[in-house]
């Protein structure tokens, strides 16, 4: 899928450059780390403008800038941008309402802080669980960085596998957290966080410019159904002027209840929680608070973060949503490959379709002339067979033979998708799908047997970004290999921040708690860096795996929606105890596992509640639970307390007033762009 994209010397050179520059300067700025403290929290020195763009860097990863600006591609457009603006106002509130109390307890881990109010099983168990989730969060984002190293790569005529660009990014990131530690991560962190925010808005005034110079581009008609069409450009329009004409209906921030990836409902409650979740009670988010020099300073860190999310949005999810208007064809076709396994599958549990057609090394003459509405199955005798082909047609699908004979539907199986789109580009096919996947389902019931899902896409909507690096930015002038660069740092920044975080829970809340209480500090931050590259790993062996469309058609969703499986009742279990003072202990470990078993239990049995509402129903699930376990048990005296550490806690007006500044643009920002708004 070459686009005449190049990667010249300079790039390299560039590149080259601004990886060395980023571990460098985090080496050096922790040269001096001596104990737990210095490895794990900095020393607690940190002051609020690196605070500020660490927490941005380590949550900007290729998460966004690859998952985020997919899901603006498709037909969620704008509204993908509530996560960015409601974090603003979460971390206004974490500034305020959360940070003094751990600031105040002196703690390493949140897990730590839960037995500071509850007791060390409640410790144990959000411990276990959250590393268990951060290992599918290591190898999430570590995909999606190779994701878009592998893209490119294609783009520019090379091959490389997912696995390699895992291997190169795990690397990198391990490389200089091992050595040393969060200081390291946040110095390292200033540059990619200022790195990322200019790349992002040098890949959007250069979409706009591209966008200014086309006849035609795609257009989706109407969210709710997918509905894609090309437009004819008026020639005197402008980028902006054109921009509106084309997406004015994906700039609504409320999209229907019924949507499968971000109903309206959610924003009620179920957005808040994986949001407070994130910023108040992550562990690889609130390390970088944990290690402030004093409360006034991270809270200034904190609101500083959050006056740049509501940047956010104007340089990735525009971006996004400009690469589907240009580019709608191109990822169609990248999503080619995933297409063959599918419809493999599909033809193998239903031959007698009408929509899916075999045949064995195709003539070339064969494949130029397919037509459009049936997919042809181009079955050739390996890999190399099918790099070779330059084939432009969406609707033909080569496959090597080795993996279509690997292909095992399951005896109940059934097709559907998370892409709006897909039925709008196949319904006659969607028509015949739905009449099989009716059938399946009531053999299934008959016999008292599951089914097997299989997830059907139209565009590989998380190739926005590449898509855009490749046809867009100017080449030869080394702007590419800054870029680049931007976006590596933005997924190492991340993968950094979360091994960082994962090796500080197994060596404060399980090797020190459990396995050697009275271990001295040096040993303590040499499990924490042998955990490093463990989990590091582990991120690098995963990572390939998540591409299997079975999966799903977004990263960020997997993301978002693994992390249910905990945040809910973390969420519940922290607010619980900083309010409900008479809670007994027994609370925390409850709702921890109350959370747990009911998130599984809904997922399984009401797989049509969007994930977002299920954390919801979860999450006050889990305060009915507590609720009426202090009903019955109250403690005789509320818990107090009381301070554990040196470090000053006094509040920051001049962060308070800047807060307040922040909540009200972002919600001016929700009313513009509302169906009563610009929107409209």
């Amino acid at each position: 899928m070459s686009g005449g994209f190049q990667i010249t010397w300079l790039d390299l050179t560039i590149f080259v450059l601004f990886v060395v520059a980023v571990v460098g300067v985090g080496l050096w700025k922790s040269r001096d780390e001596k104990g737990s403290e210095d490895y794990f929290l900095a020393g607690r020195g940190l002051r609020w403008w690196l605070i500020g763009f660490s927490l941005i860097a380590a949550n900007i990863s290729t998460e966004q800038f690859v998952g985020m600006s997919g899901n603006a591609a498709s037909h969620v457009g704008l509204a993908i941008a509530s996560y960015e603006w409601m974090a603003a106002i979460t971390l206004v509130v974490v500034a305020f309402g959360f940070l003094p109390y751990f600031l105040r307890a002196g703690i390493y881990t949140m897990p730590e802080f839960l037995e500071y109010r509850y007791n060390a099983a409640a410790r144990t168990i959000m411990a276990v669980a959250t590393i268990f989730i951060y290992l599918l969060l290591l190898g999430s984002v570590t995909y999606s960085g190779a994701l878009t190293i592998q893209t490119l790569a294609a783009q520019a005529g090379y091959h490389l596998t997912l696995a390699t660009g895992a291997l190169i990014i795990g690397l990198i990131a391990m490389l200089y957290v091992t050595a040393g530690g969060l200081k390291a991560c946040a110095w390292a962190d200033l540059i990619q966080g200022s790195a990322l925010i200019i790349g992002g808005a040098v890949i959007m005034v250069f979409a706009f410019q591209k966008l200014g110079m086309v006849t035609e581009a795609a257009t989706v008609v109407s969210p709710e159904t997918g509905a894609v069409a090309m437009v004819t450009l008026s020639p005197e329009a402008g980028p902006v002027e054109r921009f509106w004409e084309l997406n004015r209906p994906r700039m609504n921030m409320f999209l229907p209840a019924t949507d499968n990836v971000l109903p309206w409902t959610a924003l009620l409650l179920g957005l808040w929680i994986p949001n407070f979740y994130y910023w108040g009670l992550n562990q690889y988010i609130t390390q970088r608070t944990l290690g402030s020099a004093s409360l006034a300073q991270g809270q200034k860190g904190i609101v500083f973060a959050a006056f740049m999310k509501l940047l956010i949005p104007f340089v990735i999810v525009i971006p996004g949503i400009i690469a589907f208007n240009l580019y709608s064809t191109e990822m169609r076709l990248a999503a080619v490959a995933d297409t063959a396994r599918s419809m493999a599958l599909y033809y193998k549990a239903n031959p007698q379709t009408r929509f899916v057609q075999v045949a064995e090394a195709p003539a070339p003459e064969q494949l130029a002339s397919w037509p459009a509405g049936r997919y042809l199955l181009a079955i050739y005798p390996d890999e190399a067979d099918i790099r070779q082909l330059r084939v432009q047609n969406p609707w033909v699908l080569p496959l090597a033979k080795e993996r279509f004979e690997a292909v095992r539907p399951a005896r109940y199986q059934i097709f559907t998708t998370e892409d709006h789109s897909w039925r709008a580009v196949h319904p006659e096919l969607a028509r015949e799908l739905d009449e099989y996947n009716a059938r399946v389902v009531q053999e299934a019931r008959q016999a008292g047997q599951p089914v097997a899902v299989d997830k059907l896409i139209a565009f590989k909507y998380d190739t926005a970004l590449a898509q855009l690096l490749g046809h867009v930015l100017p080449q030869g002038v080394g702007l590419v290999g800054f870029v680049m660069a931007a976006l590596l740092g933005a997924v190492v920044s991340s993968l950094a921040a979360m091994l960082n975080a994962a090796s500080t829970i197994f060596a404060m809340d399980v090797f020190k708690k459990f396995l050697a209480p009275q271990a001295p500090q040096e040993r303590v931050v040499w499990v924490g860096r042998v955990s490093v590259v463990v989990f590091t790993a582990v991120a690098v062996l995963v990572a390939p795996q998540l591409g299997n469309p079975r999966i799903s058609n977004s990263i960020f969703t997997i993301i978002q929606e693994s992390q249910g499986f905990i945040s809910p009742g973390i969420l519940a279990v922290f607010v619980f105890g900083l309010i409900v003072r008479r809670g007994p202990a027994i609370c925390g470990a409850t709702g921890l596992v109350t959370n747990i078993v009911a998130y599984g239990a809904l997922k399984w049995l009401v797989p049509d509640l969007q994930f977002l509402n299920r954390m919801a129903v979860c999450f006050g699930l889990c305060l009915l639970v507590m609720g009426l376990i202090t009903a019955a048990r109250p403690l005789p005296q509320p818990v107090e307390f009381k301070q554990q550490s040196a470090i000053a806690l006094e509040t920051s007006r001049g962060a308070k007033v800047a807060g307040l500044v922040v909540v009200l643009i972002t919600l001016t920002l929700y009313a513009v762009f509302s169906p009563w708004g610009v929107a409209r």
